[in-house]
């Protein structure tokens, strides 16, 4: 098994890695039910591992009660969120007690801002089912809900107790969810890591395709670099963790202008809004065009969206710049932009023009 710890003082927590470790769930979490019911969150799309996962609770003795929600985007509401608290209070959850979060980044993220305002703040464990989920939004505390405004704009930094990461629960995903996960991957070679992104280019065929050492290498490597980085700066204090947010700022214009919805996975978008920040920084000068092009040449080739036509966005650049204008970054009027002196060299640039930005999107093929 690997372990990865995320060190967060006395919020610390562990990340276990291992194929076929949801048969054994039960295991890992028995000492935290303290023999209280542990209430299983999910949706209707994962009730196979819903069956897995409650028999190895009660084969460890531990009690459950499942909680299944609608699959998709659209679960993160304030609706949802209601009737998600109103069931949890139903069952009697104190505040010790530990809910698990089974299923991908909607149900994490809708668990685990459910729980950091149940009682003031209650336990919650990770059990991602999505490769996305699996190695970025399972891991940091990130929690939220959408709104009208845009995405993820109402939520909390709540860190879970545990999170349990089984790549085999891949097997059973569909090929789009498994490449939308992957731009997450290839996401930390692109920061600071140029020799994973060669590790990438040579073998996200192989993982997509279902080699388990691939995958497993992958999550791991993943994981442990999201946790250097939120152990340095848990809530985006310093701009480090900011570093994450690669492609999202683009990408999130891109999902706004498709309604949130499945037209365009939030995958899909961190891709196009990869590839976009590579291409802006190419036009500003600061990486090369070759470089640009060999970013879009990767995603292209895995079969995930490098720009506005591959993504199906037809809006103009003045439109698209009004989505960005909700994001929970913006601050004294100043959106901050990941760009890109190379691969592998991220940087934080709180001096982009929004204008320039309009103008470099109208470029853009559609």
């Amino acid at each position: 098994m690997n372990s990865v710890p995320v060190a967060l003082g006395d919020r610390s927590y562990d990340i276990r890695i291992e194929a076929g470790l949801l048969v054994r769930a039960g295991e890992a979490l028995a000492p935290l039910a303290r023999n209280r019911t542990m209430p299983v969150v999910t949706d209707a799309n994962l009730l196979p591992h819903l069956a897995t996962l409650q028999t190895s609770l009660t084969a460890a003795g531990v009690a459950s009660e499942a909680i299944v929600l609608p699959p998709g985007e659209s679960t993160k509401n304030w609706a949802q969120l209601e009737a998600l608290t109103d069931r949890l209070l139903e069952l009697g959850v104190e505040r010790n007690d530990h809910i698990i979060a089974l299923g991908g980044g909607v149900i994490g993220d809708l668990v685990g801002f459910a729980t950091s305002v149940l009682k003031r703040g209650c336990n919650f464990v990770q059990i991602p089912t999505t490769l996305l989920a699996q190695v970025d939004s399972s891991v940091g505390g990130k929690t939220a809900i959408n709104s009208r405004a845009g995405k993820n704009l109402i939520g909390a930094f709540h860190q879970p107790a545990l999170v349990l990461i089984d790549p085999q629960v891949l097997d059973t995903l569909p090929p789009r969810e498994l490449r939308a996960g992957y731009a997450e991957i290839v996401k930390y070679g692109l920061i600071d890591d140029f020799a994973f992104f060669e590790w990438c280019e040579a073998n996200a065929a192989a993982l997509l395709a279902g080699d388990p050492h691939a995958r497993e290498h992958a999550i791991a490597h993943s994981v442990a670099a999201k946790a250097r980085i939120v152990g340095e700066d848990e809530r985006e204090t310093t701009g480090k963790r900011a570093l994450l947010n690669l492609g999202h700022t683009f990408g999130h214009a891109l999902e706004a202008e498709t309604g949130f919805s499945d037209k365009l996975l939030h995958g899909e978008g961190v891709a196009a809004g990869t590839a976009l920040a590579f291409a802006y920084s190419a036009r500003r000068g600061l990486c090369s065009g070759q470089e640009a092009e060999r970013v879009a040449a990767h995603l292209r080739a895995i079969g995930l969206p490098d720009g506005l036509a591959a993504a199906g966005i037809t809006a103009t650049g003045a439109r698209l710049v009004e989505h960005m204008l909700h994001d929970k970054k913006m601050a004294a009027g100043t959106l901050p932009f990941l760009l890109a002196r190379g691969i592998g060299q991220t940087f934080l640039d709180k001096t982009v023009d929004l204008a320039d930005v309009e103008a470099f999107l109208d470029e853009q093929p559609r």
